[in-house]
């Protein structure tokens, strides 16, 4: 067994490994940035070492920097987690040149499996039922378009290296192709240095349900049951389960079968996942699915898999990297009720889910996070900073059940006493995505939460109205250490009034609670004061600051003027206007580029451009000026 593993990684992953390290007594090597020298990680590692600057591409993507720092503190083996360098053929060679254990494939699998076009191809010798599409060397447009005429519209352009939903582009007309691939080359290689693209045929209402494949280096390769990650925004995972709703025995057996089949097809070794698109409009039979790719790496969506098999895969993988056999064979792997995982993320779903970066002032919950039902997965605590240098998962939660409805009880519950403040996030919307019903009956395919829109992004009035009236009862609360000091609103010669002035955002008044009714389904808001003007709020999973306002304070800010600023620290890739030219409101004026995803930055009004306040290529921190308006 392996005695010594530096982990390539940061945040919930690196702290997870590092549970399993513990569990097995083997020394975990943290590695850090500037941006995280303070992170959770580093905290519960048994050592920890610095690899460079915020940067990604200067820390978490040197190989260089990773290989030396594993071997001057003597690690034994490296462990990628997933994203970064985790999928990366050379460094996985890299690392077993240098004369250590790399935790994961062999690095001619992971190049065989990281080309989607090479993928399929595998695939369909393996005889793996795959999607009609274009996956050739010409990636000119003329050639592009003739072969999206071949296969017929909507369909999918599709990074060649892509992964993480990066690189894909919706095609629903020929006219939209030049532009639509032009954002996608440009996505792709920023995100894999590669810009070639392939054609899939699109599955218009798809569900997207992936298995679990495990290999070892003796021949040996078994499945661990299917999960279903059809819920998703941007084609980003929001909620994933273990099994997938409906599936019946015979597709199950097909589905890991070939999953099975595929990853015997090219000799693979350790933690992988076979996905497959599904057409979700009719119900699952053995002629709906067919190969998307294969994730050669462990997913953020592992725990669910472990909770329905009682397995830990990262225990798996260490010991089929120090050269063991699986730890358990098919027959002995049983499904067993039902989990559901809910990733926390630092980003604002009423705002398109801009992420967003800062001190975390508040996070955590009332349910017991050791319960044999419950995992908490964060790789931040409060009092921790998330930086805008790289992804805005911050967390997962993870439930179990008996089966899938109780399972979803217990997911909307723990939801709901879940608090985070002092950066955006998206525990509100995650309920609200548990609680509809299309998912509750599990109807849901990969287009619904876009289908939804602000029913799902917004939250409702009510919780805002239970935030705020929660705090004006603290304000007008009773301490009642003498007269003096009753809040009772008597006024001499006048009517009492018990109002309190509270803000939320620009949104400041005074609050009579004996105005508001508050239904009786919303939740118990759970306040923490931060201070003796400002309150965390969070009703139903929704969180807000509620401050007791200085209205002197707004009057000098809406004062100033109009400018499109930056809304966290990041890099700017497009400038649309220059001084002089005239915008109208809503017109897209510049694109960053922050937290792995590009912005577009909107004129909040008509007017005319006065200055620019940044160039393309810059890096620029939160609430720079990028252009400035005037009236026209």
């Amino acid at each position: 067994m392996i005695s010594s593993l530096l982990i390539a990684n940061r945040g919930e992953i690196a702290c997870r490994i590092l549970r399993t390290c513990r569990a097995l007594g083997i020394r975990g090597i943290a590695v850090y940035s500037d941006a995280d020298a303070r992170a959770k990680h580093v905290r519960e590692a048994d050592e920890a070492v610095w690899i460079g600057a915020s940067a990604a591409t200067e820390s978490y993507l040197d190989a260089d920097r990773i290989i030396a720092a594993a071997k001057d503190v003597g690690a034994e083996a490296i462990h990628p987690g997933y994203g970064f360098l985790s999928e990366n053929a050379s460094f996985a060679r890299a690392v077993e040149n240098a004369g250590l254990i790399w935790v994961g494939p062999k690095a001619d699998t992971i190049e065989a499996m990281g080309l989607k076009d090479r993928a399929k191809a595998i695939a369909e010798d393996a005889g793996v039922p795959v999607l009609p599409g274009y996956r050739g060397e010409a990636q000119d447009a003329k050639s592009l378009t003739k072969e999206a005429t071949r296969i017929g519209y909507p369909l999918l352009i599709k990074a060649v290296a892509g992964g993480g939903g990066r690189g894909i582009r919706l095609l629903a007309k020929a006219k939209d192709l030049p532009a639509e691939l032009e954002s996608a080359v440009r996505e792709a290689e920023a995100a894999f240095g590669d810009g070639r693209v392939m054609l899939e045929k699109l599955v218009e209402q798809p569900r997207h349900i992936e298995v679990q494949v495990f290999g070892d280096s003796h021949g040996n390769a078994v499945h661990l049951f299917e999960r279903d990650c059809s819920l998703q925004r941007r084609r980003q995972k929001v909620i994933e389960e273990a099994p997938a709703p409906g599936m019946p025995d015979d597709v199950r057996k097909a589905m890991c079968d070939a999953a099975v089949k595929l990853a015997k097809s090219v000799g693979y070794e350790g933690a992988g996942t076979v996905e497959f698109i599904v057409d979700g409009a009719r119900p699952l039979a053995l002629d709906t699915f067919w190969f998307l790719e294969m994730n050669t790496r462990l997913q953020v969506e592992h725990p669910v898999t472990e909770m329905v098999t009682g397995t830990d895969l990262v225990d798996w993988q260490l010991r089929v990297a120090s050269g063991e056999k699986l730890p358990a064979k098919q027959k002995d792997i049983k499904l067993l009720g039902h989990s559901i995982e809910a990733r926390i993320c630092a980003e604002d779903p009423a705002d398109g889910f801009r992420p967003g970066a800062g001190l975390i002032e508040e996070f955590g919950m009332l349910a017991d996070p050791d319960a044999d039902w419950l995992r908490w997965e964060a790789g931040f605590e409060s009092g921790d900073r998330v930086p805008a240098n790289y992804d805005s998962m911050i967390a997962k939660l993870v439930v179990w059940g008996e089966d899938r409805e109780q399972a979803n009880d217990s997911l909307i519950d723990t939801l709901a006493h879940l608090q985070l403040s002092g950066v955006p996030g998206n525990i509100g919307f995650l309920r609200r995505c548990a609680m509809a019903d299309a998912f509750v009956e599990g109807s849901h395919h990969v287009n619904w939460i876009a289908e939804q829109g602000e029913a799902l992004t917004e939250p409702p009035g009510t919780h805002q109205h239970a935030s705020v009236m929660a705090v004006a009862d603290i304000l007008l609360g009773d301490d009642g250490a003498d007269p003096w000091s009753v809040r009772d609103g008597w006024r001499l010669n006048a009517a009492p009034v018990t109002k309190a002035a509270v803000a939320v955002g620009e949104d400041a008044d005074w609050f009579d609670p004996s105005d508001h009714d508050v239904p009786e389904e919303v939740s118990m808001p759970l306040v923490t004061d931060l201070s003796p003007r400002r309150f965390a709020v969070t009703t139903g999973g929704d969180s807000v600051l509620v401050e007791v306002p200085d209205f002197e304070a707004e009057a000098e800010a809406l004062a100033g003027g109009d400018a499109v600023k930056a809304p966290m620290p990041g890099k700017v890739i497009a400038l649309n206007v220059k001084a002089g030219d005239t915008v109208e409101k809503g017109q897209v004026v510049a694109v960053m580029e922050a937290m792995k995803m590009e912005h577009s930055l909107t004129a909040p009004r008509d007017g005319v451009v006065e200055a620019t306040g940044a160039e393309v290529g810059a890096q620029v921190p939160e609430g720079a000026v990028l252009v400035a308006l005037e009236e026209g």
